[in-house]
């Protein structure tokens, strides 16, 4: 065994094939030649060292020191975004204590590649502060845009509801608003409910939160209004509130919408794309829902001018009736009736005379025709002792000649009539 273990160590390697040179640019990889970690990562940082420098502006985030570098993160206001810059603390230095967590800057920085850690970063050299006066000039000109779309026309706000089930309330994760909006709106209206969202109200996250908190409430069907409150705060610690994402959000909420900030030197953009603003969350939950105890005291109110208003109607409609029954006409109804019967009577007697006065004259008119009819009428003459006489055939005989030997005649007479023949 010994022997063959020693011819098998002693036996020279097979010889290995030389490797494959790498390709020459990044399109000719392939799974079977594909670069290195080491050969990629010195490309990647040398092309990022040909880019010049750039102004970049953000919101500073997690200062911090080692030696005489400051390490810091820079946000973007509007979206989740951030860049991670190192700083000479120099360079920082006529910031003072301006230079911290929340504040607004522009840097000067080139990029960086590090090559061992994978990473992109940016070297700064210079720094300095966004002013108040370009602040105020940004919010100005946002707040022209918006306008211009109409966020702000109040033909879109809408009427807060008299009297809410549930509230919702968007406000910081410590503080006096979340307490001075229950408190009030309780005392006020103890059946009132909340959704509570605690969020941060200023620096970097109150931009998303704040929106998502709205969001949420809005989708809620139970929340009847949106509260959104803040404790006050210098110009800096509201420039969320005239952010523009966080005032698209709030337009785009179909519940009705109240700001109440707590300020009053400055006007946030959330103010004006509000349904209502409040001055403070005091003021909002005074706005938001009814004193029950005024609203206990107009009715009672409401319930006592109803009521005299009734009494007075009822004893204004009794004295007219009394002054109506005392009138004649109520006393004895008839009193209405009795000229009109007499003229009935007077019109009835009348009408009986010129009746019968008419019926005599028609009386008299008829006997006299009467007997005018029967002084003319044949059987007059032949109650004097005449006779009508008439052939078979119906014709009066008038002369002797109409009639021939023979012949039938019917002899008619004041009594009646007999048959009679014509002599041969």
């Amino acid at each position: 065994m010994q022997d063959e273990t020693s011819a098998t160590a002693a036996a020279p390697a097979a010889p290995t094939s030389a490797p494959l040179p790498l390709p020459l640019k990044a399109a000719d990889t392939t799974p079977e030649r594909p670069w290195p970690v080491r050969h990629l990562a010195p490309k990647v940082a040398d092309y990022v060292a040909r880019m010049p420098p750039v102004w970049v502006e953000g919101q500073v985030l997690n200062v911090r020191r080692w030696n005489s570098l400051l390490f810091l993160t820079l946000r973007d206001t509007d979206l989740d975004m951030s860049l991670s810059v190192t700083l000479p603390a120099v360079a920082a230095m006529s910031l003072g204590d301006r230079f911290t967590d929340g504040a607004h800057v522009v840097v000067h920085a080139r990029p960086q590649y590090q090559v061992k850690k994978g990473s992109l970063g940016f070297a700064a050299d210079r720094v300095r502060l966004v002013g108040l006066g370009e602040l105020l000039a940004r919010i100005e000109h946002l707040k022209g845009v918006l306008a211009a779309e109409g966020l702000f026309d109040e033909s879109r706000k809408r009427p807060l509801p008299f009297l809410p089930a549930v509230v919702g309330v968007v406000c910081a994760q410590q503080g006096d608003a979340e307490h001075d909006v229950v408190s009030n709106a309780r005392a006020r209206w103890p059946a009132v409910q909340f959704e509570i969202r605690r969020v941060t109200v200023q620096g970097p996250s109150a931009v998303p939160e704040v929106s998502a908190a709205i969001a949420e409430l809005d989708a809620d069907p139970r929340v009847e209004v949106v509260v959104v409150a803040r404790g006050g705060g210098s110009f800096e610690d509201l420039l969320p509130f005239s952010n523009e994402t966080l005032v698209r959000a709030a337009a785009a909420c179909r519940t009705p919408l109240v700001s109440a900030i707590g300020h009053h030197m400055d006007t946030p953009l959330l103010d004006l794309v509000a349904d209502l603003r409040a001055s403070t969350p005091t003021d909002a939950a005074k706005r938001v829902v009814p004193d029950v105890t005024e609203e206990r005291a107009r009715i009672v109110q409401a319930r006592t001018r109803t009521r005299a208003a009734l009494t007075h109607r009822l004893a204004r409609e009794e004295s007219g009736l009394a002054h109506l029954r005392t009138r004649p006409v109520m006393a004895r109804p008839e009193t209405l009736v009795d000229p009109h019967e007499d003229a009935l009577h007077r019109q009835t007697a009348r009408g009986r005379t010129l009746l019968d006065a008419a019926l005599a004259q028609a009386s008299t008119v008829t006997a006299r025709l009467a007997g005018q009819v029967r002084a003319l009428s044949p059987a007059a003459t032949l109650e004097r002792g005449y006779a009508v006489v008439q052939r078979a055939d119906g014709a009066v005989v008038r002369s002797p000649d109409d009639v021939a030997p023979g012949d039938r005649l019917r002899v008619r007479v004041a009594a009646g009539e007999l048959a009679a023949d014509v002599a041969p």
